[in-house]
């Protein structure tokens, strides 16, 4: 068990990272030691918080000693700080997705087994209020068995990604890898690996990339249904499920979640987040980072070895993996 101030070197200060800073900043015995980013903002911002900030991961390790490195750069840059910071020996939180090729999440892996080290990967939407009390539905079968789900998470075309890498697909894995993967990684951890997937996507032409995607998971006795997309309009995000059981249909909208059973009057449940933290950015202030990053770092304090969630998140980008090499 680890005593003291967790010292993390924080990989990437853009939006993400500014979320993990802000929500380190609010976590017991932890501080953000130092900061990498080669950008001129990610510098400024770095001073503006009186943190040292290093052009690359190699430099910010030579120069400083951190007991976790948080990586929150973009996507296609994961799998080298990975790497970089678990063939050190030390403890990594990682942002989604991990990779974008099954054979390198179990290389990841497999160092970070090696080295007897832990590896985190943020799939935030599992730390979600809603997402928790569906957990709960699922495992004590309160309503029964599933029986049919459809996960929607719907988006206007993302324009924030500076230098347009997230419409590149060797560098973002485009919109299975940015979007859908939430839902798919909340539905393996709900239903296990799927029996089969089937996938309809289109949009505009000349664009490069899918606008939207349709999948079909099929399991014994249950079908779940997704969609994605990023659309040229628009229009409101909206992340939102609805899971027919045996006894109720149970409805996440987005803000909130309601049980209409076969008997008796509806049941909403109390989904508030009982933290709440400003992110830094035009994200609504939330606790679902707090949870992650406080239960992350909690493990490494404990000095648990368990390689976190490791066979879901292989499982999820086998299958994504597959999906992108089928459409453009």
């Amino acid at each position: 068990m680890k005593t003291g101030i967790l010292k993390i070197g924080l990989v990437g200060l853009g939006g993400i990272g500014q979320v993990h800073l802000a929500t380190y900043q609010h976590l017991e015995d932890c501080e953000v030691a130092a900061i990498c980013d080669p950008s001129e903002a990610g510098r400024d911002r770095a001073k503006a918080k009186g943190i040292p900030c290093y052009e690359d991961l190699e430099s910010l390790l030579k120069a400083e000693t951190v007991d976790v490195v948080d990586i929150c750069v973009p996507s296609f840059l994961h799998r080298d700080c990975v790497m970089e910071a678990l063939g050190r020996g030390l403890p990594v939180i990682c942002e989604k997705p991990l990779a974008f090729s099954g054979a390198h999440v179990r290389e990841m892996y497999g160092l970070a087994e090696q080295k007897g080290v832990p590896l985190f990967v943020g799939h935030v939407v599992q730390f979600q209020p809603a997402s928790q009390v569906l957990h709960a539905m699922v495992e004590d079968c309160r309503f029964g068995k599933a029986l049919d789900a459809v996960f929607l998470r719907l988006s206007a075309c993302p324009q924030w990604a500076a230098g347009g890498w997230i419409f590149d697909k060797k560098k973002s894995g485009l919109l299975p890898f940015d979007l859908h993967i939430h839902d798919l990684d909340l539905i393996i951890s709900l239903f296990g690996k799927p029996e089969s997937c089937e996938v309809f996507s289109g949009g505009r032409e000349g664009i490069g990339y899918r606008e939207y995607y349709r999948f079909l998971y099929r399991y014994q006795g249950l079908n779940v249904c997704a969609e994605a997309a990023w659309y040229n309009a628009d229009i409101p995000f909206t992340a939102s499920w609805r899971v027919y059981f045996e006894k109720a249909l149970v409805i996440y909208d987005g803000n909130k979640l309601i049980a209409y059973k076969d008997e008796g009057p509806p049941e909403e449940f109390d989904i508030e987040e009982k933290i709440k933290v400003s992110t830094g950015i035009n994200l609504p202030p939330t606790g679902i980072f707090y949870e992650e990053l406080g239960l992350f770092l909690n493990r490494i304090r404990m000095g648990d070895k368990t390689l976190y969630r490791r066979d879901e998140i292989s499982t999820l980008i086998d299958i994504l993996e597959n999906i992108t090499q089928e459409s453009p």
